[in-house]
């Protein structure tokens, strides 16, 4: 499977909903075990990063409807939640194709970060006719 066999659907979700990998790696530790309380330290120490990087992602994966505050806990701890039926199966179907097609998504969602990167860049380039 390369990129362009990844289901056309899942590609546009990877590309307009999944920033960095990491992000995905959080979403699908999660996903994995959605009775789970997930503090910013917990998700640090399992995903190898810094505190402040889980922070980041909990807080991205919250805004983006994937992740919610865990009820009746402080305001530190969250759980796995899409806001809607129809996301949690795309995140079922993503974490299925990523299972099995990990450096295919993983190239995918460097390809959006490259591009953007380089759109970026050239909002900088001098051109003549400015």
């Amino acid at each position: 499977m390369d990129k362009h066999s990844i289901p056309e659907d899942l590609r546009r979700f990877v590309l307009t909903s999944i920033p960095s990998v990491p992000f995905l790696e959080a979403l699908l530790l999660m996903r994995a075990d959605p009775e789970q309380v997930w503090t910013r330290d917990t998700l640090a120490r399992r995903l190898y990063v810094r505190d402040k990087v889980a922070e980041g992602l909990l807080d991205e994966l919250c805004r983006s409807g994937m992740a919610a505050p865990w009820p009746d806990a402080s305001a530190d701890a969250f759980c796995y939640r899409p806001r809607e039926d129809a996301l949690r199966e795309r995140i079922d179907r993503l974490a299925d194709v990523y299972a099995s097609h990990l450096v295919e998504v993983t190239h995918l969602i460097h390809s959006s970060l490259d591009r953007k990167a380089q759109q970026f860049a050239d909002a900088f380039k001098w051109r003549k006719d400015s």
